[in-house]
C-alpha cells in the first residue's frame, strides 16, 4: 500500500512452514535486531542541523539473502510439484520466508556486506553504520528492510547506493517520505515529522474523521474537580 491508502502492487511469497521447525534441530538462534525509533529521530535531528539530504531504499525479498547453517528440507507446495517426482523434497540452501532463523540469517548476511566495504557499526544501535573519510561521511540505518542513507554531499549518498546494488536486489525511493509509518516533510525551516495520514487511515472507517484542526484536543467546557478521595501511597 501507498502511503495514501491505494494499492502499489500485488505481491505472492512462497512461505516455508516455520511452525513445524524444532528448536536445537532445525534452528538455533532467532534474534534479529531493528533500528531504535530514538536512533531516527537523532539521525534525522542531526541531518536537520547539517543540513543533511535523507534518502531511503528498499531491499526486495530480503529473507532469501540470508544463507542457512542448518539442514533444512521443505515439501512441494501445492501447485507446484514437479511430475514424476511427487514423493520428492525440497533442500534449502538459502533462506526463505517463514523460517525462524531468517530475520537473524539476514542480518548477518548485511553486517558482513557492511564489514567488508569500511563501514563501522554503531556500539549503541547495531543497525546502525557509519562510514568516515577526510572529506566525507556517510550514515546508513536498517529496519529489517527499510534503508535510511544519510551522507554529507550527495557523491557518497550514490556511491552507497551503487554499493547495496552490487550486492541485493533494491528499490531506490529517492528522497526519504515515509519511513515507519512517519510521513517526513521538508520545510525551509527544518523538517517535520507527522503521523497525520495513519491517524486519517485510522479514523475514516469508523467516520470518526474531522479535517477541522484544533489548537486544544480537550474539552474546553469541562471542568475538572479536584478529587478528594483517599491518596495512595
Amino acid at each position: 500500500m501507498k502511503p495514501d491508502g491505494t494499492i502499489d502492487k500485488y505481491k505472492a511469497r512462497l512461505v516455508a512452514k516455520g511452525f513445524k521447525q524444532k528448536e536445537g534441530l532445525d534452528f538455533f538462534d532467532t534474534y534479529s535486531p531493528v533500528m531504535r525509533i530514538t536512533s531516527i529521530r537523532v539521525l534525522i535531528a542531526i541531518a536537520t542541523l547539517h543540513n543533511l539530504e535523507i534518502h531511503q531504499m528498499d531491499v526486495k525479498t530480503i529473507f532469501l539473502n540470508g544463507k542457512l547453517e542448518e539442514e533444512i528440507y521443505m515439501e512441494q507446495p501445492e501447485e507446484f510439484v514437479a511430475l514424476g517426482q511427487e514423493k520428492k523434497v525440497y533442500k534449502l540452501i538459502k533462506s526463505l520466508y517463514g523460517l525462524k532463523q531468517a530475520p537473524k540469517q539476514w542480518h548477518e548476511k548485511f553486517d558482513k556486506v557492511m564489514l567488508s566495504n569500511d563501514f563501522k557499526i554503531n556500539e549503541c544501535d547495531k543497525c546502525v553504520f557509519t562510514k568516515n573519510t577526510q572529506s566525507e561521511y556517510v550514515i546508513l540505518c536498517l529496519y529489517v528492510d527499510d534503508i535510511l542513507i544519510i551522507g554529507s554531499n550527495n557523491d557518497v549518498i550514490k556511491a552507497t547506493k551503487k554499493m547495496l546494488t552490487n550486492y541485493f536486489d533494491r528499490k531506490d525511493m529517492g528522497v526519504v517520505d515515509v519511513i515507519l509509518g512517519i510521513k517526513i516533510a521538508k520545510t525551509s525551516s527544518g523538517l517535520i515529522l507527522s503521523q497525520c495520514h495513519y491517524i486519517e487511515k485510522i479514523l475514516k472507517p469508523f467516520n470518526q474523521y474531522d479535517d477541522s484542526p484544533i489548537k486544544t484536543p480537550i474539552d474546553l467546557n469541562l471542568h475538572l474537580a479536584k478529587n478528594n478521595g483517599p491518596t495512595c501511597n
